[in-house]
């Protein structure tokens, strides 16, 4: 996860634990706003919107920080160091996170709001099995993890005729690379500033998204006026706010701890889709979420416990 430096001022007097969860419950009901927004605009328009308002709601915060840092230290700004620094950093994990996103959003199309933050969490159990390539150790609970993972994923996914929904695969290839994002934040964060890293990984995001849709899609990218809420929510909230919120939130809460408690997004998204959308899971589809759940806290509490070993 993301290391950060503590934070000051007013947001000090909020424990940590109930920012993080405000994020969860932000980003887990960001699955709704997706759902509405999916039903008259096209995905990738979408996503360049949503991010280049995340990068608007970020923008004063990063400039009052480099106010504040120019003032107290200069630093050389040949361009090689600022390439290794903040371009390379924000262009390998926008990538990712535009990947991510691109699949969770033409997933989110044909299947529900529900079933995809269950299977977006799946993230969550990948990372520690992807950071095994990267010399990163993991425990036997890891892989009793995936496997209750991969079990909640087949009774979320699979109907009685052994078929699975497009928009299930595109979710569960989305959750791969929503991993390897979270491990090139792992990797960039503690060589550059998290906020100038977050705004540029937005940046490069948002500027794909418009790229594929001046590309693919025909349409107008705003169609219908009504849409405007949905997006403003996924973007300005989401994106910007939840985002500046995990910042202050993790600064001052245990990474395992804070990684359990923002995986409760897949709950909220579940109670948004049932509460806004009138989703609702058969008994099967219940199992596989508490499956997914449990895999989810396992890896979390048990998984990261010998990592340092």
């Amino acid at each position: 996860m993301l290391k950060m430096k503590k934070t000051q001022g007013w947001l000090n007097t909020i424990p940590g634990e109930v920012v993080l969860l405000l994020t969860a419950m932000i980003w887990g009901t960001g699955f709704v706003s997706q759902r509405i927004a999916m039903e008259s605009m096209a995905p990738f328009a979408f996503i360049a919107l949503r991010f280049f308002l995340g990068c608007l709601v970020l923008l004063p915060l990063l400039i009052a920080v480099n106010v504040k840092g120019n003032t107290q230290q200069t630093e050389s700004r040949d361009w090689k160091s600022v390439f290794v620094k903040l371009v390379l950093p924000g262009v390998v994990s926008g990538l990712f996170l535009f990947a991510g996103t691109s699949m969770q959003q033409l997933g989110i199309m044909t299947t529900s709001a529900s079933k995809a933050g269950f299977l977006t969490s799946l993230y969550l159990v990948l990372v520690p099995v992807l950071g095994i390539f990267l010399g990163k150790k993991s425990n036997r609970w890891v892989w009793i993890g995936v496997a209750l993972g991969l079990l909640g994923v087949y009774f979320l996914s699979v109907d009685m005729q052994m078929t699975i929904r497009r928009g299930d695969i595109f979710l569960i290839v989305g959750a791969l690379f929503w991993a390897l994002q979270i491990l090139a934040l792992d990797h960039y964060s503690p060589k550059t500033d998290t906020l100038k890293l977050a705004f540029s990984q937005f940046f490069v995001a948002a500027v794909l998204g418009l790229a594929v849709s001046m590309i693919w899609e025909s349409r107008p990218m705003i169609p219908d006026p009504v849409v405007w809420g949905p997006l403003l929510y996924s973007g300005v909230v989401a994106v910007g706010i939840g985002f500046t919120l995990q910042v202050f939130g993790q600064s001052k809460v245990d990474p395992a701890l804070a990684s359990l408690i923002m995986s409760l997004e897949a709950v909220f998204a579940l109670l948004g889709g049932m509460l806004f959308l009138g989703e609702r899971l058969s008994s099967k589809e219940w199992l596989g979420c508490v499956l997914m759940l449990a895999a989810v806290t396992l890896v979390q509490l048990k998984g990261q416990q010998r990592k340092t070993e």
